[in-house]
C-alpha cells in the first residue's frame, strides 16, 4: 500500500523544500562564505546543508514507499520530515547561541517579532502534521502498491537451468 497521494505530495514538499530552503539561506556571505567563519565553523555550515539533503531525500524516498505497516510508515516519515526543523528551532538552547550573526541581525530578518527561522519551521512542521492526519485519518485512501518485478535468479535456479542440463 502507498499512503494517500496528498500526504505523498505534502511530504515531498517538505523534502524539497528543507534542502532548497537551507541552501538559500546558508551557502552565502552569511555562513559558508562569511570570511569571518573559521574553517571550522564552516565545516559545520556544510555539514548542516549536506544533513537538509539527506533528510529531504529520506522524506520523499519514505513518502513514496510501499509498505504493509501504515502507521511506522507515517511516523518514520514525519520524523525524519521533521528532524532538521526541530533541531533548528531547539539550537538556541545552546549556550553561546544566536539566531543571527550580528552583521546580519536587520529588521528584515524577523517575521512578527520572531526571527524568521521560527515561523520557516513552524510552517515545515504544521505541512508534516497535516500530511499525517491526512495519511492516519480513518477515511484515508491508502493506494495499491505496483506489483513489483524480481528479475533476480537464486544460483540453484541457475544450476538447475534446462539449459544447462542439456549441456
Amino acid at each position: 500500500m502507498r499512503m494517500p497521494l496528498s500526504s505523498r505530495l505534502l511530504y515531498t514538499t517538505v523534502g524539497v523544500g528543507l534542502p532548497v530552503g537551507a541552501h538559500l539561506a546558508d551557502y552565502n556571505a552569511t555562513h559558508i562564505f562569511n570570511p569571518r567563519w573559521p574553517p571550522h565553523a564552516k565545516f559545520h555550515g556544510a555539514h548542516t546543508l549536506l544533513t537538509s539533503i539527506m533528510l529531504g531525500g529520506l522524506t520523499a524516498f519514505f513518502a513514496w514507499r510501499p509498505t504493509s505497516d501504515r502507521r511506522t510508515l507515517v511516523l518514520t516519515t514525519s520524523a525524519v520530515a521533521s528532524t532538521y526543523f526541530v533541531t533548528q528551532g531547539l539550537a538556541i538552547l545552546y549556550p553561546g547561541t544566536a539566531f543571527f550573526d550580528p552583521k546580519f541581525d536587520t529588521p528584515d530578518g524577523y517575521v512578527a517579532g520572531l526571527p524568521a527561522q521560527v515561523p520557516i519551521d513552524v510552517a515545515f512542521l504544521a505541512v508534516t502534521a497535516l500530511a499525517a492526519w491526512l495519511a492516519l485519518r480513518p477515511n484515508a485512501r491508502w493506494a495499491d502498491a505496483p506489483p513489483r518485478v524480481v528479475a533476480s535468479a537464486t544460483a540453484d535456479t541457475v544450476l538447475r537451468s534446462p539449459a544447462l542440463e542439456r549441456s
